[in-house]
């Protein structure tokens, strides 16, 4: 692989894991708000028989949805910094850690989402996250897979 398309691939998985903060920052202060409707549409749907959240519902949602955003956040600022650092020298372990990190959160999330029939939110976050972030990993496999 060039010297060019790696750095495009690094690139990528920065700048996919920076979107995805901004993501967590929306979960954690505009949970609410239009940017995910479709999200608390479904939520009410699977959870709450279609009927609006109660006050007590939405404000312990409200603290739910701040731990979860602040996850987020801290999560992708490390693939960031393991991005920007060492992966950008391709160094095998941070490699390895991108995987074990999207792939651990991404089948934990997905089974519990599945085991309570919230399907949206694989399809809509899971998925998403897994592609955007996957592919440049899978693109640049070679680089990591070779013998030391």
């Amino acid at each position: 692989m060039t010297d060019k398309r790696f750095s495009f691939w690094q690139k990528w998985l920065t700048y996919a894991n920076i979107m995805t903060v901004g993501v967590g920052l929306i979960v954690a202060f505009a949970g609410n708000s239009l940017l995910l409707e479709i999200h608390n549409t479904y939520t009410r749907q699977v959870f709450f028989d279609n009927q609006p959240f109660s006050t007590e519902v939405l404000v312990f949602k409200n603290w739910l949805f701040g731990i979860i955003g602040g996850t987020i956040v801290g999560f992708h600022i490390l693939m960031i910094m393991i991005s920007e650092f060492a992966f950008k020298r391709k160094e095998r372990w941070a490699y390895k850690a991108l995987w074990l990190g999207l792939l651990s959160w991404f089948l934990i999330d997905s089974t519990v989402s599945y085991y309570y029939d919230a399907v949206y939110n694989i399809v809509l976050i899971n998925l998403v996250a897994l592609v955007l972030i996957g592919v440049p990993l899978v693109a640049t496999r070679n680089e990591f897979l070779a013998p030391e």
